[in-house]
């Protein structure tokens, strides 16, 4: 028996300093890149994978993992992410390592988001490469140019829900109050000033509090902070406060508040921690009118549709891929 017990000690010891850590730096994934289980996974343009990119990395943009333009937010069918992992060759065993541009704040939630989906299609051992390809160039690691070969898996995911939350589970938690709601946009969006071109009405979730994406960053940073820094950050916000509480993360689309969730519930170790997908563009589109806070009277939405209106000329965002400058047009 006492032998039994020493081989399951060890397994168990063993596993855990396996266990993928969920932020990596440039010099962590060197050091990892070459294992048989890690497949890493380069989520920015075609154009800038095809340029340049970390070698034995494969290509599946950002836009493969969204919803379609009614609402980005929406995660795509489950048949759709079927074909996408297989054609990765991922399994519930790989080792994912999510790259982006690591441009700035906002582009982490793209890299957050895939992450996010990666773990509800049941892929345990998660990533994210910390600062992107910009943090990557920095430390002058390899780059090529080289597309590596991929064998399909036949990996057949099922959605595990414990990550999401749908609208009627929102609403439901929006009358009860007994989940806290977390707006992770910038305070013109959560105070009504502002709002998604997808969205019907601006505003945000009735009883919300606000926690932008952006605390997660040291002033002028892309990596997002370690353990101790998160914690400090989270202790003067309602994250903090109630550390124990149920908490749904929720932007527009999904982008944002897939930053939130990722520090919540991976960085901090937070646990019950759900993702709105379709976020504020979902809740606005209901034609219930669901409960709604900070919603602007009419000067105010005039005064925002004339700034929406100026603002999307210029959706296309610059991006840095690690040897050049791309572009971003998803709206967030």
């Amino acid at each position: 028996m006492k032998k039994i017990l020493q081989f399951a000690f060890a397994i168990t010891a063993a596993s855990s300093a396996f266990a993928a850590q969920p932020l990596l730096s440039p010099a962590d994934l060197q050091a990892q890149a070459k294992a048989p289980q890690v497949r890493i996974i380069d989520i920015r343009e075609p154009k800038a994978y095809a340029e340049s990119h970390i070698p034995g990395a494969v290509s599946a943009p950002y836009g493969q993992w969204r919803g379609p333009a009614s609402n980005p937010g929406d995660l795509p069918a489950l048949p759709q992410l079927t074909q996408l992992v297989q054609s990765l060759g991922l399994s519930p065993d790989s080792h994912a390592v999510v790259v982006s541009s690591g441009a700035d704040t906002t582009d982490f939630g793209s890299a957050a988001r895939v992450y996010w989906t990666l773990k509800v299609l049941g892929v345990q051992q998660l990533s994210v490469l910390n600062g992107g390809m910009q943090a990557w160039a920095s430390a002058k690691l390899p780059q090529d140019n080289v597309v590596p070969p991929i064998t399909a898996s036949k990996f057949t995911p099922t959605l595990d829900k414990r990550y999401i939350a749908t609208r009627d589970e929102v609403a439901e938690k929006v009358k009860s109050g007994n989940a806290l709601l977390v707006d992770a946009r910038p305070a013109a969006f959560f105070q009504g000033e502002t709002k998604h071109a997808a969205a019907k009405q601006a505003g945000t979730l009735k009883g919300a509090v606000n926690v932008e994406h952006s605390r997660w960053f040291a002033p002028g940073s892309t990596a997002m902070m370690s353990v101790p820094e998160a914690q400090k950050a989270a202790a003067s916000t309602p994250l903090g406060k109630q550390p124990e509480t149920e908490t749904v993360a929720f932007c527009n689309t999904g982008h944002w508040a897939a930053t939130n969730w990722f520090a919540q519930s991976e960085v901090l170790g937070q646990k019950n921690v759900k993702l709105y997908a379709g976020s504020m563009v979902d809740w606005t589109q209901d034609a219930s009118h669901l409960p709604m806070d900070n919603v602007p009277g009419r000067m105010q939405r005039l005064q925002s549709l004339f700034i929406l209106a100026a603002s999307l000329s210029s959706r296309r965002r610059p991006v840095h891929s690690g040897r050049g400058v791309g572009f971003l047009s998803f709206p967030i």
